[in-house]
């Protein structure tokens, strides 16, 4: 098996999954229907107005120009000078050495890009209140930080970052790093000395993983591209007025070439000409390490059908999934925390039950990590492990749950299991997830998973009448219903209905409204 990369499109949709040895590493997906277009995506920047500023909350409401304003949370609203930073680096730099002889509780995988956000969340907290420098009516540049997910909106920084090839570019940070996903010692501080000798006082440069390996000349060349850039936008930006999108990501094709490809993928398979050519332009230029290794899938069965990943995105949007044991997973995603349960299943073993579910918990592991992935899942994680007596045995499965978290490219916080079996881990997204993006709310339940059964709607109905039929003089009452709920008011609880009718001495004409949501009626009295 090999690492490849497949590129679909059908029509104005774009779907592109990282495959390594027959295993999704990721999944991208971009949609260009009426309603998509002008979303807003990570990377854009806009000039936007500040809408509202939230004393109490420590944060302000952004115009973009999108349907819902975007979030800026003080400590991506502030703009640090130059003196500010480098005190703050200086006591970041003992805060790390003094947390580093501490003894670790969770272990920290880090995401690619893991050095810039110790940069924005540790170094640069604000010590002024929103307030004091952010007004309502001011016009701001802001970067998508997190695009729209649910019923939020899009969450917004100041702190600009145009991410190249090799490394990613800050006009506002002045800060060198590396990507912690680059292990060599040797390499990093490497790194080190040649961003330290291209980029500018004041401003900041982080090496990305695809740096390693590469020669000074090609890590400046991708640096001066950015530079060149950011001159670009600053004189755009001037000219705006706000609201305004001043610069676009690039496009779908030439995204995931950046940000999901690497040099060991082996080829790139690829169902469009169009996207092809623009693919093959992309890398020639940027990527010459890719040349030769793209080719047209022309075949008649679909690209991603044929490779089983539409199978596999089936499996991404199902709450159940199955183990080869036996065993299962059950996958709950929620608003608060996404909960994982690990069931033993039709798996009994073949030894004793310490060794079953050692094994099954054991399997759970990469199955849990791969479906972390597929789904895109963040924030809090709760994984419940079958209980585990033996020491050793929590250990190993902690341990592996670990090793198999280091294939995810988002930064991963892992506590250990805890007495009752758990697991309490985060994950950073800033993306939507798979159920999302392929999945609405159910019209009926409204997301809920549930709806008001048949006989308690029948007794909403009956209340319903006792309360209302002493007030009205008319003789006739009109009641209108889904057909479910009708087959019943006129079949089991004819009786009840009788019984009303002689009561209030009125006739209860029931009628059945194909449209009806199951729990809607109407009663109307003539």
């Amino acid at each position: 098996m090999s690492k490849e990369l497949l590129i679909s499109r059908t029509l104005n949709e774009w779907r592109a999954v990282l495959m390594d040895n027959g295993e999704i590493i990721d999944f991208l997906m971009d949609r260009l229907d009426a309603s998509e277009v002008e979303k807003p995506r990570v990377g854009n920047i806009y000039k936007g107005r500040v809408l509202r500023v939230l004393p109490g909350m420590q944060s302000a409401f952004i115009d973009i120009g999108w349907q819902k304003a975007a979030f800026l949370y003080v400590d991506d609203a502030y703009l640090p000078s130059l003196e500010e930073q480098r005190e703050a680096s200086e006591k970041f730099k003992d805060a790390k050495k003094k947390q580093e002889e501490k003894e670790q509780v969770g272990e920290v995988i880090p995401d690619e890009l893991s050095t810039l956000t110790e940069t924005m969340e540790m170094r640069f907290r604000s010590t002024k209140p929103i307030e004091s420098f952010l007004k309502e009516g001011q016009e701001i540049v802001v970067q998508i930080a997190k695009e729209p997910i649910s019923t939020k909106g899009p969450r917004v920084t100041r702190h600009i970052t145009l991410p190249g090839r090799h490394v990613v570019y800050m006009p506002y940070i002045e800060h060198t790093g590396v990507s912690r996903r680059i292990e060599s010692e040797p390499e990093r501080e490497r790194l080190r000395e040649i961003l330290d000798s291209i980029r500018s006082e004041s401003v900041g440069v982080i090496a990305r993983t695809a740096a390693e390996s590469q020669s000074s000349k090609t890590l400046k060349s991708d640096y001066g591209i950015l530079v060149k850039l950011w001159k670009e936008l600053e004189r755009g930006f001037k000219k705006a007025k706000a609201p305004k999108l001043c610069y676009q990501d690039l496009p779908f094709t030439h995204r995931v070439l950046r940000d999901i490809t690497d040099e060991n993928v082996d080829q790139i398979i690829i169902d469009d000409e169009e996207s092809l050519q623009s693919v093959e332009k992309f890398a020639s230029k940027y990527l010459p390490s890719l040349k030769g290794k793209t080719r047209l899938y022309s075949g008649e069965i679909p690209l991603f059908e044929k490779s089983g990943v539409d199978l596999e995105l089936e499996r991404g949007i199902s709450n159940k999934v199955f183990l080869r044991s036996g065993g299962s997973l059950n996958i709950d995603q929620t608003e608060a925390l996404v909960s994982i349960d690990v069931n033993t299943g039709k798996f009994v073993g073949r030894k004793n039950l310490e060794d079953t579910i050692l094994k099954t918990n054991l399997e759970a592991v990469k199955e849990i990590a791969y479906q972390l992935r597929l789904r895109n899942c963040g924030g809090i994680i709760i994984i419940d492990f079958i209980d585990m007596e033996k020491e050793d045995h929590r250990d190993a499965v902690y341990s592996a749950l670990l090793d198999v978290l280091k294939k995810d490219r988002s930064k991963t916080n892992v506590l250990p299991i805890s007495g009752l079996g758990l697991v309490e881990m985060t994950r950073k997204r800033t993306r939507d997830t798979l159920t999302r993006l392929l999945c609405s709310p159910c019209p009926y339940c409204e997301g809920t998973g549930k709806v008001k059964s048949i006989s308690t709607i029948c007794y909403e109905l009956i209340r319903e009448l006792f309360k209302s039929l002493d007030r009205h003089e008319g003789k006739k009452v009109l009641i209108f219903a889904h057909p479910e709920v009708t087959a019943r008011l006129c079949g089991e609880d004819l009786d009840m209905i009788q019984s009303i009718e002689t009561k209030f001495s009125k006739s209860l004409i029931v009628r059945s409204e194909n449209n009806y949501h199951i729990e809607q009626y109407e009663i109307i009295p003539q």
